[in-house]
Order: C-alpha cells, then structure tokens, then sequence
C-alpha cells in the first residue's frame, strides 16, 4: 500500500493533513480501514470540542469491528463531516478523500510535523 507523502501518520492508523499554520484535516487511513472491512456507521463530535492530541474523538463500526477514532493533535474542532456520517461507506472507497473533522490550533504545524511520514507509517504498518 502506498501512503500519500503529504499526510502525517498515527499509531493508531489516522492521517493529517495541513490545511494552514493553524488547521489539520483528519481521516482514517487505508490500512485502517482495511482492517475494519465494510464501514456501516460513523461517530464524530460536535464542532467547538476541545480535544487533546490522542484522545477519543469519535467512533467508526465496521461490519466486522467497532474502534475508536484518535485525535491525532491537541486543539478545537472546527469542522465535522457530516455528510460522511449520513453515508460513511463513502470512507470504503476513498479512504485517504474522506475527511472526518478538521483541527484547529496555535501551534497545529508543529504538532503535524511531530507525526510519522508516508515512509515511516509504512515501514510501522510492515511491522506490526
């Protein structure tokens, strides 16, 4: 599988992608969803919700699993994708499009930057 270059990397399988100094979209990544299988249901929070970096932000259930969602920076919520939660298949076909809430913070650059690259998530997913 190959990883898009511009998007930061967790652990727990999300992507980042910087929108401006101050804003980081997230997903979940193909692996995740991968591992998931068929994406049937979707749980994101309320804009205005102040997350810190590796907390639950929502939940997403697959026809095989239900898992957690993390929130890969600290900071506020100032969009969620609501048009995936009324059709969250849409993340079984593109996975790395579908967007799930945005992140806004001062120091959201800094906090991207500290994520894995494409190459390190890939060598991490070989791996684990």
């Amino acid at each position: 599988m190959s990883y898009p270059s511009q998007f930061k990397y967790t652990k727990e399988h999300e992507w980042a992608e910087l929108l401006s100094d101050t804003q980081v979209r997230v997903g979940i990544t193909l692996h995740a969803q991968s591992s998931l299988g068929d994406i049937v249901y979707l749980d994101l929070p309320k804009v205005g919700r102040e997350l810190k970096a590796n907390e639950t932000f929502g939940v997403v259930e697959s026809i095989k699993a239900v898992s957690d969602l993390y929130s890969p920076l600290a900071g506020k919520v100032v969009q969620a994708n609501t048009d995936l939660t009324q059709d969250p298949g849409k993340i079984n076909l593109t996975p790395h499009t579908e967007w799930m809430i945005v992140i806004e913070a001062q120091d959201a650059k800094a906090q991207f930057n500290a994520l894995m690259g494409a190459d390190e998530y890939t060598a991490y997913v070989k791996n684990s």
